[in-house]
């Protein structure tokens, strides 16, 4: 008897007031969790209590500034430039070397080839610039077309198999930086993108049809 008067009692008393003492006890602006992360779902830090870190924003290095050359001298360099324009120009539409970026690429390239590799690109960037020194009496990065014509094509050989280079280093060089400087052009992101540009797929001619002796067996 006394239990259903106190249930009677109870649903008289009025909503509202529970509802705002219910309101009143709940905090305005609620802590947000923990952020889980790491292993065993502990927080970013990996211990108690570790805040939320921000995301940090990455960016491509080469977007915020060009490569630099640090494996040649600055002569061997530029005379890698020359070479790499003159076996690589622009043909049909397709970017050259130098628009690719292949000597830059190849500075890094070298920069953590074998030893061997390393002295044949010195070597032969030197002789390079000895020769166009003792024949015009300018580094080789200076020379016109036609000077750099009469210095390369007496060292231009033809090979009839890829692994069997030139005996003589200087031909060696030559033919090595002739695979290198079009295979680096080739295989980069603006080379893609010219040839993603016109719809074009596959690569282009030769380009070194110019100066590339015929080979007759």
């Amino acid at each position: 008897m006394r239990r259903r008067r106190f249930v009677q009692a109870l649903a008289a008393v009025p909503a509202a007031p529970v509802l705002a003492a219910q309101t009143a006890a709940v905090p305005q602006n609620p802590a947000a969790p923990p952020a889980q992360g790491g292993r065993g779902g502990r927080g970013a830090g990996g211990g108690r209590g570790a805040q939320e870190v921000a995301p940090v924003e990455l960016t491509t290095s080469d977007t915020v500034a060009a490569p630099v050359a640090r494996f040649f001298t600055p002569p061997q360099f530029a005379a890698l430039r020359r070479l790499s324009g003159l076996l690589t120009p622009p043909l049909k539409g397709n970017p050259g070397a130098l628009e690719c970026g292949a000597p830059e690429f190849l500075d890094f390239l070298l920069g953590v080839s074998p030893a061997d590799r390393q002295q044949l690109y010195r070597n032969g960037l030197d002789a390079l610039n000895a020769l166009a020194k003792k024949q015009f009496g300018k580094p080789f990065a200076e020379v016109d077309d036609a000077q750099a014509h009469t210095i390369l094509q007496p060292l231009l050989v033809a090979v009839p198999w890829t692994y069997d280079p030139p005996r003589d280093p200087l031909k060696h060089f030559l033919f090595a930086a002739r695979q290198d400087v079009e295979t680096a052009t080739r295989n980069s992101p603006e080379w893609s993108a010219a040839a993603a540009g016109t719809g074009r797929r596959g690569g282009a001619a030769l380009v070194w049809n110019a100066i590339d002796p015929v080979y007759r067996g």
